[in-house]
């Protein structure tokens, strides 16, 4: 079995939560019809704050400030475990007029970006669904830890 490890970004502003519709290309396998958080995969032996880094400045050109460590998902699909840390964003003003087409991946990758209401919109993973972004601490240190 493959394993895959892959680092999220949590932005919570105004109770809603910064998420990416994607184009259709070979790692969304042309499921676009969901909104899913700003990240990707870790390069082996990369460590995750710096990939996180890297994933949001590909997808958005602005370079975040990564707090905590916020939720921690374990599942499985076609025989590869998959992994994914999702860390707190904290300068999420910064993020509120992304122009795609200045960013080195953003407008390959993705169709649509905003901050969604995650009660009326169709999310993955969908565990965020669940939660109540409208109380949001983003210097809070729990953990969650969602296994599928």
């Amino acid at each position: 079995m493959n394993r895959r490890i892959a680092v999220r970004g949590i932005f919570v502003k105004d109770g809603n939560l910064l998420c990416v519709k994607l184009n259709p290309y070979k790692a969304s396998k042309n499921i676009t019809n969901f909104w899913c958080t700003i990240g990707g995969g870790v390069d082996m032996g990369e460590p995750l704050i710096p990939a996180l880094a890297r994933e949001i400045v590909e997808e958005t050109g602005v370079e975040p400030q990564i707090g905590n460590l916020m939720y921690v998902q374990q599942y499985f699909y076609k025989d590869v475990e998959n992994i994914e840390f999702f860390f707190n964003i904290l300068n999420v003003d910064e993020y509120t007029n992304i122009d795609l087409s200045k960013t080195t991946h953003g407008a390959k990758e993705i169709a649509e970006i905003g901050y969604i209401d995650t009660k009326n919109n169709t999310l993955q993973p969908t565990f965020l669904s669940e939660i109540d972004f409208s109380s949001f601490d983003n210097t809070a240190s729990t953990i969650f830890y969602n296994y599928l």
